[in-house]
């Protein structure tokens, strides 16, 4: 928005003669100025300081309309846009319909400005506005996003920590136990059985090892069951309603880790994409789907589903995902039984 800055110069550098036209371009400078303070304080969550840099352009600019006449409207392209930003849908369409009208009517009501370039300047107001509040609304779900996975990575961190603690309990204290029986007894026995006892703690020993590392290496693993639980998470802090199984039974286990992937992906791309209100995950033996109530629309090139699709693809699967009507997205994956 920093090129309409230039338009108006060229009103300044029309009307304005001597004392000013200098005033009028270190107005332009100014209006440029608050404008790059108002895209920081936005980019800061200062929202007081960016009200009153938005206050703070529109005395500015009008300033500087005695000197740019008919000009300084396309200013409003500016501070319109900056306004609406901040405030309802609802506000913002008043803010939008009262900056094009006021391009409009204006010219018409004030003696020497001429009204060639007013539906320009409202057109501007509207598209340029338009734009603003998508890269605005895009730029907040995107943060959302991020903090929700942020959120989902701390709870799952936090989850697992725990399940690595009840596994080793549920693990090891059997055997531990054992072992510590066991190798009392033998202190009691003649050597003959204390050595057998002592094999079995030997052999009880090799088994804690082993369901150490099983639960180690179950923590770095991507499971389905896993999966659907930081769905869920993710899901509820994005207000999406989340129809999900409660079991993955269903599924063998040796395609429970691509379905977790399957999952993984359609979710996230749910939450970051489909604008949607439900997101429903369906199992079988040989098929997951994830589908949802958003806007749907075409597949996107370079996604994460290509990535997707070649681990489907290594496992002799089809991935199908697309718009799913009336609305919606659908995210199928069919492994052959």
């Amino acid at each position: 928005m920093l090129c309409y800055p230039f338009l108006a110069a060229a009103g300044v550098n029309q009307y304005a003669h001597g004392a000013g036209l200098v005033s009028g371009y270190l107005l332009l400078v100014a209006v440029s100025v608050c404008y790059l303070g108002i895209v920081v304080a936005a980019m800061r969550s200062a929202w007081r300081v960016h009200w009153w840099l938005v206050a703070l352009m529109t005395v500015l600019v009008l300033l500087l309309a005695p000197l740019a006449h008919e000009n300084v409207l396309i200013l409003a392209a500016v501070i319109v846009p900056c306004a609406a930003a901040r405030v309802g849908a609802r506000t913002a369409a008043v803010l939008v319909v009262l900056g094009a009208a006021v391009c409009v009517v204006v010219p018409m009501t004030v003696p020497g400005w001429s009204t060639g370039g007013s539906w320009y300047y409202a057109v501007a107001v509207v598209f340029t506005t338009l734009l603003v509040l998508a890269f605005s609304r895009t730029a907040t779900a995107n943060q959302q996003l991020r903090e929700a996975r942020a959120e989902v990575a701390r709870l799952a961190s936090e989850a697992e920590r725990n399940r690595i603690a009840r596994d080793l309990h549920d693990l090891l204290g059997h055997s531990l136990t054992a072992i510590t029986v066991k190798s009392a007894l033998a202190r009691k026995l003649d050597p003959a059985a204390a050595r057998a006892e002592m094999e079995s703690v030997e052999q009880l020993a090799r088994q804690a090892l082993s369901d150490v590392r099983a639960a180690v290496s179950g923590y770095q693993d991507v499971t389905l069951a896993g999966e659907l639980a930081r769905s869920r998470e993710l899901l509820r802090a994005a207000g999406v309603a989340a129809d999900l199984p409660t079991a993955c039974d269903v599924v063998p286990a040796q395609r429970r880790e691509l379905f977790g992937w399957v999952v993984r992906e359609g979710v996230t791309n749910v939450v970051r994409h489909a604008r949607a209100g439900r997101c429903t995950v369906e199992l079988t033996a040989s098929t997951v789907e994830v589908s949802d109530d958003g806007v749907g629309g075409p597949v996107g090139a370079g996604s994460g589903l290509d990535g997707l699709r070649a681990r489907v693809s290594d496992v002799g699967g089809v991935l199908t995902a697309g718009p799913a009507g009336p609305r919606g997205w659908l995210l199928r994956v069919e492994v052959a039984a």
